[in-house]
């Protein structure tokens, strides 16, 4: 019989796994259901960790971080919307662009914090965690991030399909035109859910040099940005199946750990592309059933709106 303990480890490692996913995935999900693509997320996310890491290293406070990290976030996201909503910018290249901006600047931001140590958000939270017992201590790690990872996705879906907002922002996203004759701030409403999404994913990115890897490092994000993006596809743009998704997703990328603790003789670089080969079996999946994804997608994502148009 399995042991517990085993068990519980393996639940806690993938809900940890999985929030960074699950945070930045919700923030494009929401972008895109407003008639926006934004595929500058790993971008984001790098900014967003370093920005949240040398926040938390001045001030000493890791909450005052992940608020940093958010602004930068939605910053990015800021300069992505004008080029894109107010400029008429393709969203496509400007968003491929918004990722190696994001590359550079994180680098740039974050070379005088190269492997600089700092406590861990669940170290914060608990400071005698390594006196807990071993089950108590996978408990403890299952910190607030991981909660809001948790309850987040229930509260999108409540806010898109029940909210009088949520309910606004997808008329938004299926025809901006017809949104824009009934009187709705069509431009607006795309401005604040592109900020959203970027606030998101310097959430996300905050996670990941705060608490899952307490440590900046460049690149630290290392494609989670594009598997949030292809997360938003596989759940046909729905909060609750990205959860799950993402949820399938941690589990694959712990597992390469968990096949090493096992001591079975696999290549360690090729356990290490194990989340990008499920990224791929995913998205070849998702193309062999178009008629689904395309009765799912916002009919207006990617296009341009102009009120004089």
């Amino acid at each position: 019989m399995p042991d517990p303990g085993i068990i519980l480890a393996i639940l806690v490692a993938t809900l940890r796994a999985a929030t960074p996913l699950v945070l930045a995935g919700l923030g494009e999900l929401v972008t895109e259901r407003s008639g926006v693509l934004n595929l500058g997320i790993e971008g984001m996310m790098l900014v967003g960790a370093a920005v949240g890491f040398m926040a938390t290293v001045v001030t000493g406070n890791p909450a005052l971080g992940m608020i940093a990290a958010m602004l930068a976030g939605a910053a990015m996201a800021l300069v992505f919307g004008f080029l894109t909503l107010s400029l008429l910018a393709n969203q496509v290249a400007t968003g491929l662009a918004l990722t190696i901006f994001g590359i550079g600047l994180s680098a740039l931001l974050g070379v005088d914090y190269q492997s600089h140590p700092i406590t861990g958000l669940a170290t914060v939270i608990s400071p005698h965690l390594s006196e807990a017992s071993p089950a108590v201590q996978q408990l403890l790690l299952i910190d607030p991030l991981v909660m809001v990872a948790v309850v987040a996705p229930f509260l999108v879906h409540w806010y898109l399909t029940r909210a009088r907002g949520g309910l606004v922002l997808r008329a938004v996203g299926e025809s901006h035109d017809v949104a824009f004759a009934l009187g709705y701030p069509v431009i607006r409403i795309r401005y604040f859910a592109v900020m959203f999404g970027g606030a998101m994913s310097g959430l996300a990115g905050s996670y990941l040099s705060l608490a899952y890897t307490p440590m900046w490092t460049e690149n630290m994000v290392a494609g989670r940005g594009w598997i949030a993006l292809a997360l938003v596809v596989f759940s046909t743009w729905k909060p609750i199946m990205l959860a799950l998704g993402a949820l399938l997703f941690g589990f694959v990328t712990i597992a390469q750990f968990q096949v090493e603790a096992l001591g079975i003789d696999i290549p360690p670089q090729l356990l290490a592309t194990l989340p990008y080969l499920a990224t791929i079996a995913v998205l070849v999946l998702i193309s062999r059933d178009t008629t689904r994804t395309k009765l799912n997608a916002p009919a207006a994502l990617g296009r341009s709106f102009h009120p004089s148009t």
